[in-house]
């Protein structure tokens, strides 16, 4: 793995290039580009269908600079796999010489809910693949529809926030564990105001022997209600509240990073959730004194799991 420098970085070739319609403030471009730094090797990209989707290839009109082929909701991970194993099969034959990485990239909506089965079955297959989850947290493509992964107390268009409800009353799927569960190599959260983190994790996840997944925090102006100049703020905070960790599981093992290790060392202050509820529109009917009791067991819940994920940092396999 190379040593990570700037001035490196910033000169290699645009795999995805301006000029989409992404929202003004959405992170998933910033995200994507970072993720595609992790490799010098060619890279063939596959998309499931969502935000990231439509807005980089309004037909006849593409922002892609690389092999793309785009998916189903269902099948993305099937669709990556299938071209990695086609490519395997060839590489065999030596039809082909260069090495080639395939990544497929989703919203949460085609990896927490619809994608799941595909996605899983690739995973425990054991492709040489790459997935790579944008969750913003809702389908924000369609009319900002709650899924699997929205926070528990969020607003959308599917779980109102009203006098009998408070948003959406479940918690979200943890994703980023299940995959964990499946024993692959290489499995990852990241938050696009790391680059550093997340340009280094894609490296490892690139060169994993094996499938890996990294789950990308992917803040959304329009659906979380935020002002699009806020974003990168919007991901930090999420990693200084503990809603969002950083770490890795590399061959089981648990990995704190950036400032959630400065966190659990106590370098660096755990903020409370009602800084990240107070950031965003969805949460602002929480602020109600009798959505009180939401507000703690989100709290709870996310330190529950803080501390799950401190001691597995801290065991040695």
């Amino acid at each position: 793995m190379t040593t990570l420098a700037l001035k490196d970085l910033i000169i290699k070739p645009e795999r995805l290039a301006s000029g989409h319609r992404l929202c003004a403030g959405c992170a998933e471009s910033i995200l994507a580009k970072q993720i595609l730094l992790g490799t010098d090797d060619e890279v063939v990209v596959t998309a499931s269908t969502g935000c990231f989707e439509v807005s980089t290839t309004i037909f006849p009109y593409t922002s892609w600079n690389t092999p793309y082929i785009h998916t189903a909701f269902g099948n993305g991970a099937a669709t990556c796999a299938g071209v990695e194993t086609a490519y395997a099969a060839l590489k065999k034959q030596g039809k082909i010489r260069e090495n080639i990485k395939f990544v497929n990239f989703a919203g949460d909506g085609a990896t927490y809910d619809i994608g799941l089965q595909a996605l899983s079955g690739a995973m425990e297959r054991g492709h040489k693949m790459m997935y790579v989850c944008l969750n913003n947290e809702a389908y924000m493509n369609t009319g900002i529809q709650r899924s699997s992964a929205t926070s528990l107390g969020a607003s959308t268009t599917t779980s109102w926030a009203g006098s009998l409800a408070p948003g959406k009353k479940e918690f979200p799927k943890d994703m980023t564990e299940i995959m964990a569960a499946h024993n692959i190599p290489y499995v990852a959260q990241v938050s696009p105001h790391n680059w550093r983190d997340t340009v280094t994790k894609a490296q490892k996840g690139f060169n994993a022997d094996g499938p890996s997944f990294i789950n990308c925090i992917s803040p959304c102006p329009r659906g979380w209600r935020f002002p699009s100049d806020e974003t990168i703020a919007i991901a930090k905070l999420a990693v200084e509240t503990c809603v969002w960790p950083l770490y890795e599981v590399v061959d089981g093992k648990y990995v704190l990073t950036g400032e959630s290790a400065r966190i659990a060392s106590g370098k660096v202050e755990k903020k409370p959730v009602l800084d990240w509820i107070n950031s965003q529109g969805r949460f602002k009917h929480l602020l109600q004194d009798r959505w009180e009791p939401v507000v703690e067991s989100i709290q709870d819940q996310i330190d529950k799991k803080w501390n799950r994920l401190v001691k597995l940092s801290e065991m040695d396999l």
